[in-house]
């Protein structure tokens, strides 16, 4: 067999991550006025401690007025860097890398938490503390029946929320992530630009898919003008809307193609979320893997790395993608939330760190002893039955 591929280290710019696993942003919905808590410390200590090369903060808005939800982190002032800075020094003191990916919530602004209900607010939010957040787009076209109708955006507004990108990348950069992601995807402002669905303006950013491009282009070449060099951007989209007479895997292509010559360094591949409820593809019947085709045809079409995201629960599947060309890194979400370890008992499940030596030293001591202890006695049902089978107990095979 070809070396292990998914523990081989990938350089992306000036940036070299240890394996090809990544923790993918996933919303919590637990800030406290946009801020941090001593949840997400917890959390994301967690999955830096798991053994992932980079952990991706969630979804974390450009102002306070485009959160999709009341429970949405922001990094639309100077003083949420110092908790961020603090944040970002915790992750790394397990060994990972970050990253964060910023956002503004377009037509989607004015969402229930996703553990809520995830339609728009209602007067029982209201009644239990969440305040109006009201949305804005490229045009006045409301996600459904019963969502509120976006304020179409001026050119001045436009301008505006590029300059407020820009802004969140700077204090990004300032709180010491290690790269920068922008949103594109799932329904939110920038994919509301790019999609036909959302966007039916007929000046310069509406019409030919050019046009409908221009807004997302204009921001990341914003924001490649003001991070160092060194810094790799990487930009999420939906590949495809799912949707008849909306955005496809062929204008992705082309999009990507423009992300890269415009300074990104891969495409975090996604799909959905301009579809009446949830944040993503939530409505469609889907299997391990659905969206690896759009990884595999957009990194050979594109000529651009890519990611791949979605369904991905065993070792195995994930090698296979990445042996077969069809994506550079692996982007993991529920799976590990249900195991934060995925990546180091992976790295066992290959063979790899079998001392248990690459763990964090406090529980690496303790672990390689009790592995031991399993290995040499074939005859308790408690011991070496259960190590064999520990694999498939976490759904890793």
């Amino acid at each position: 067999m070809s070396p292990i591929k998914l523990f081989e280290p990938f350089d992306i710019r000036g940036l070299r991550l240890k394996n090809r696993i990544v923790v993918s942003p996933m919303g919590t919905y637990s800030a406290e006025n946009g801020d941090l808590v001593p949840f997400h410390f917890t959390h994301y200590g967690l999955h830096a401690m798991g053994g992932a090369s980079l952990v991706m903060l969630e979804q974390t808005f450009i102002t306070k007025a485009g959160r999709v939800t009341n429970g949405d982190l922001g990094l639309w002032s100077d003083a949420q860097m110092e908790r961020m800075a603090e944040l970002v020094g915790h992750m790394k003191s397990f060994g990972a890398k970050t990253g964060i990916q910023i956002s503004s919530g377009g037509r989607k602004v004015g969402q229930q938490r996703a553990h809520h209900g995830n339609g728009p607010l209602t007067d029982r939010d209201f009644a239990a503390g969440d305040e109006p957040l009201y949305p804005a787009g490229p045009s006045a076209i409301p996600l459904s029946d019963g969502w509120l109708t976006p304020k179409a955006m001026s050119k001045g507004e436009i301008d505006g929320m590029r300059d407020a990108f820009v802004a969140a990348a700077r204090r990004a950069l300032l709180a010491g992530f290690d790269l920068i992601e922008i949103h594109m995807a799932h329904g939110y402002l920038l994919q509301n630009f790019l999609s036909p669905l959302a966007n039916q303006r007929d000046d310069e950013y509406g019409g030919s898919i050019e046009n409908r491009m221009r807004f997302p282009l204009e921001v990341v070449h914003a924001i490649r003008a003001v991070v160092p060099q060194s810094m790799p951007l990487l930009a999420r989209i939906s590949a495809t809307d799912w949707i008849d007479g909306g955005w496809t895997i062929e204008d992705s292509v082309i999009l990507s193609a423009a992300l890269k010559d415009a300074g990104v360094d891969l495409i975090d591949c996604s799909s959905g979320g301009n579809m009446r409820t949830g944040a993503t593809n939530s409505s469609l019947a889907r299997g391990p893997g659905y969206q690896v085709p759009f990884s595999a045809r957009i990194r050979a079409e594109a000529g651009i790395a890519t990611s791949a995201v979605g369904m991905i629960r065993t070792p195995d599947y994930a090698e296979q993608i990445l042996q077969d060309g069809k994506a550079d890194l692996i982007f993991l979400g529920r799976q590990v939330l249900f195991n934060p370890f995925w990546a180091r008992h992976a790295a066992q499940s290959f063979g790899l760190d079998a001392n248990f030596a690459d763990w964090p030293e406090q529980y690496g001591w303790w672990l390689e002893k009790w592995a031991r202890s399993l290995r040499s006695n074939k005859e308790d049902p408690l011991g070496a039955e259960n190590f064999a089978g520990f694999e498939e107990q976490l759904g890793m095979r």
